[in-house]
């Protein structure tokens, strides 16, 4: 009875939600006394898989089928359901993307599984019991969900899980589903990547520079853009910039846009509307720049600066560049 952690790939390495579902897997097999292994599909170099040693991850089973490369729900939930069998895992391990939640949901259908997402803690294993802790209501509250069935499915809220580093190197091994041209019938759409810093994709990025109406037209953006490109971070904006075509909607955050969790959110000239505060809430540090000292997001920023973004933003530049002197 295995704990199996499903881990996704960009470019050849491992995302970092997905480091993170890898050592919430390892801790919950440490709780249960036995092993985690790995399922990782498509285009992901072998030496990374390796390296999910260092997460507590004893083998890793690898599909690397290139049709897999990209992200097709159907053949991905028959590779997972297949390894979920074939290794008797028990406890099923998902970062909360779009990617795991979808593939998630489908399996608790096809497995008869539990399934629990936006999941922020380690579960409660006493007396036989398997209770997790997960956000609800866009994260302001907290619900404790018991899981029942055989199989218990879980999608990790990303930076809810610090990422281990215990050392060690995993086995790779060959893992095929028999997947039939029939289970790509779906054709997929090219990924959408964010276009600055060579191409940082906005859900995965650890710091995220975002603009709103404060900025006052497109023709201003360059300030998001410099302060990102000295920082290496992804660029973002509020809802009302990407309806007035000021930017692509694929940079819209917010509840009805793309959810993020940065190590570092950078608000310039937005207000915070419930709707924004929705997408960003689980940002390790947010940083407010705005005006108006009574604007809703310096409520729930760690930092905030008071001001003129067209004076603030330049100087914050300098000091940027200057400590990469």
């Amino acid at each position: 009875m295995s704990v199996l952690v499903f881990v996704e790939g960009l470019n050849g390495e491992i995302k970092k939600s997905s480091l993170e579902a890898a050592s919430y897997g390892s801790q919950v097999a440490q709780q249960l006394g036995t092993t985690t292994t790995a399922i990782a599909i498509g285009d992901v170099q072998e030496d990374a898989l390796a390296q999910l040693g260092e997460q507590g991850i004893s083998k890793v089973l690898y599909d690397g089928d290139s049709r897999l490369n990209q992200f097709i729900a159907d053949a991905y939930v028959k590779v997972i359901a297949k390894a979920v069998q074939q290794e008797d895992a028990k406890v099923l391990v998902f970062s909360n993307s779009n990617i795991g939640a979808a593939v998630g949901a489908k399996l608790a259908v096809r497995l008869n599984g539990s399934l629990a997402t936006n999941v922020t803690s380690l579960p409660k294993t006493d007396g036989g019991s398997f209770t997790v802790t997960r956000g609800v209501f866009s994260g302001k509250a907290f619900a404790d969900v018991a899981l029942t069935a055989d199989l218990k499915i879980v999608a990790i809220k990303k930076n809810s899980i610090d990422i281990a580093s215990a050392g060690g190197s995993a086995t790779v091994e060959s893992f095929s589903a028999d997947l039939a041209d029939a289970d790509f019938s779906v054709s997929p759409k090219e990924t959408v990547m964010q276009d600055t810093n060579g191409g940082v994709l906005l859900p995965e990025a650890e710091i995220v520079v975002s603009g709103g109406r404060g900025l006052k037209g497109p023709e201003n953006w360059h300030l998001v853009e410099d302060l990102a490109k000295e920082l290496g971070a992804a660029t973002a904006c509020s809802k009302p910039v990407s309806d007035m075509d000021w930017r692509p909607h694929h940079e819209h955050v917010g509840q009805t846009g793309i959810t993020v969790s940065p190590n570092l959110y950078i608000a310039i000239g937005i207000s915070g509307a419930i709707q924004h505060l929705a997408g960003v809430n689980s940002s390790k540090v947010i940083v407010v720049i705005n005006k108006d000292p009574e604007a809703p997001f310096f409520k729930a920023a760690d930092y905030g600066i008071v001001g003129d973004a067209f004076e603030i933003v330049p100087k914050i530049i300098e000091a940027a560049k200057a400590l990469d002197k």
